[in-house]
C-alpha cells in the first residue's frame, strides 16, 4: 500500500473512532492527544499511525471499522505498514 492511500486508511479510523464517544476519551487517554491534537495533527503521517495503532490494539475495533467503512480486515496494518514506524521488523 501506498502512503497516500495509508493515510486515506488512518483518516477513515480517525473519522469511525471519532463517531463513537465511548473510544475517543480512551484513544485520548492511551495516547496523550487531545481534541486539539485531533484538529492540528489530522494530515500528519506519525499522529495518523497513532491512530491506526490504537484500533488495531482491539480485533473487534478492527472489525467494526472496517465493516463500517467497506474495508478488508487486513487493511488497517497494510495501512500501518506504509506510515511512518510501521515497518515490519527483520530479525534475522
Amino acid at each position: 500500500m501506498q502512503q497516500e492511500n495509508a493515510e486515506t486508511v488512518a483518516l477513515q479510523a480517525l473519522g469511525w473512532l471519532a463517531n463513537h464517544e465511548d473510544l475517543l476519551p480512551v484513544f485520548f487517554g492511551a495516547t496523550g492527544a487531545d481534541i486539539n491534537d485531533v484538529r492540528e495533527n489530522a494530515g500528519n503521517a506519525d499522529f495518523l499511525a497513532s491512530v491506526l495503532d490504537f484500533v488495531m490494539m482491539d480485533d473487534a475495533w478492527v472489525a467494526a471499522f472496517c465493516d463500517t467503512v467497506g474495508l478488508a480486515y487486513t487493511a488497517p496494518l497494510a495501512a500501518r505498514q506504509a506510515l511512518p514506524g510501521g515497518q515490519l521488523p527483520n530479525w534475522t
